[in-house]
């Protein structure tokens, strides 16, 4: 069975027909499970649930006066299901806004959907500029904001390949908002130097040839590479 990987997951839960509560019939909603352990220490085993959030479900409501009576607890519980699986179980919750923040709603999934298509699309479009060796094209999608993080990823590692030095200095200059993206990042600037012979000065942090003694920005010497 090939592993999927958590955004994979979303995209296929979405696709499916979401449950219906056995207790009040309402359409369950997909949820986003918390990075935390729950019962036995082992957590989940599924990064999504199908919850039930019907503040009046019978099950919900009458989850409060059980939980008093036999655990002395202030809490409820509400009703889930994995994805893709028929049995019902049921979660702890300690307030009726307990595990809301998790919820996957439509807007949500909208979103999710929309970033997934620009993801594809722009994907489509550094291909075409990889074929086309417009080096200076994927370096402007590295640099946008508002590019999905894996397409970035995939536009770093182009630049590296194709970029002429100029390059370097775009990319030393801007603020990237992950540690992948950082570290693709670099690896494209070591790239860059690699295939153009160049490295930064020690003093000016100009960019120098490789070979170079004295650097020709602060006319410092400059150990050999």
């Amino acid at each position: 069975m090939a592993f999927e990987t958590k955004e994979e997951l979303l995209e296929r839960y979405i696709q499916m027909d979401k449950p219906a509560c056995p207790h009040c019939e309402q359409k369950m909603t997909l949820w986003e499970v918390p990075p935390i352990n729950f019962s036995d220490g082992l957590g989940w085993g599924t990064p999504y649930l199908f919850v039930c959030f019907n503040d009046d479900c019978p099950s919900f409501k009458g989850g409060w006066h059980h939980l008093q009576e036999t655990m002395e607890a202030p809490a409820s519980y509400r009703c889930i299901n994995e994805p893709g699986q028929k049995n019902f179980e049921y979660m702890p919750v300690f307030s009726p806004v307990g595990a809301t923040g998790g919820k996957l709603d439509d807007a949500a999934l909208i979103e999710q959907e929309a970033k997934k298509e620009l993801t594809k699309k722009t994907f489509s479009i550094l291909t075409d500029y990889y074929i086309a060796k417009d080096w200076d094209e994927i370096l402007k999608i590295l640099l946008d904001p508002a590019i999905p993080g894996r397409a970035r990823l995939k536009a770093a590692e182009m630049v590296g390949e194709l970029g002429e030095v100029e390059a370097i200095e775009h990319l030393v200059n801007h603020k990237f908002p992950t540690p992948v993206l950082v570290e693709g990042v670099e690896a494209a600037i070591e790239q860059l130097h690699e295939r153009h012979f160049t490295r930064e000065c020690p003093y000016c942090a100009e960019i120098i040839k490789k070979r170079a003694t004295l650097c020709r920005y602060c006319n410092k010497e400059v150990p050999r590479a």
